[in-house]
């Protein structure tokens, strides 16, 4: 299965990039730095989406019901803050829905551990601001299953599942760019 196969490739990906995001929670200490932290989601997940978007609706025929950047701009907004200065964000070049859904692996996965960061947040006194790392609340499991049976049946040869794990480790470290350029920049 195309799922278990991205996962296992993509493991130090995602765990590097999981320490980069967790390394930022433990650094808020005020609804201005959890928005900087939802202003890197926003960052990229709005540019990952927009590289996906011409392919991914033909494969994912529920993509417009799922969580999506908006859902941090809301958030943003909730907390007091604009999408204005946002950090640079870049995605993988996405060419086939293969690859769209490849890259929609690492954002839809981000969603499983949105109770973990909501967790976090809330212990270090965040209040709102949750409907992005909410998720599909009790019906995670459910839209997570659904996802990964449509990527499960996309893979046609071994070089379609070649280029869906590429740009799922591509995505990860992208996403993990993200927090490491504004990590730097915060840090001067």
């Amino acid at each position: 299965m195309l799922s278990t196969q991205i996962k296992e490739a993509t493991k130090t990906e995602h765990q590097e990039t999981e320490k980069k995001v967790v390394l930022r929670i433990k650094n808020i200490s005020t609804n201005e730095d959890y928005i900087e932290l939802l202003k890197c989601f926003y960052a990229y997940f709005n540019t990952v989406e927009k590289a996906i978007a011409p392919y991914i609706n033909t494969v994912l025929p529920d993509y417009s019901e799922r969580r999506n950047s908006s859902y941090i701009k809301a958030d943003i907004e909730e907390l007091g803050g604009t999408i204005d200065k946002l950090p640079s964000a870049t995605a993988a070049e996405v060419k086939d829905a293969i690859q769209a859904m490849g890259a929609l692996y690492v954002l839809e996965g981000s969603i499983m551990g949105g109770p973990y960061i909501v967790q976090m947040l809330q212990k270090k006194g965040i209040e709102k601001g949750f409907s992005f790392f909410s998720g599909y609340g009790a019906e995670s499991g459910l839209k997570w299953a659904s996802f990964t049976s449509a990527l499960n049946v996309l893979p046609q040869t071994e070089s379609d599942v070649a280029k869906a794990v590429d740009i799922a480790r591509e995505t990860f470290k992208r996403f993990g760019d993200v927090f490491e350029i504004t990590s730097l920049i915060q840090a001067k």
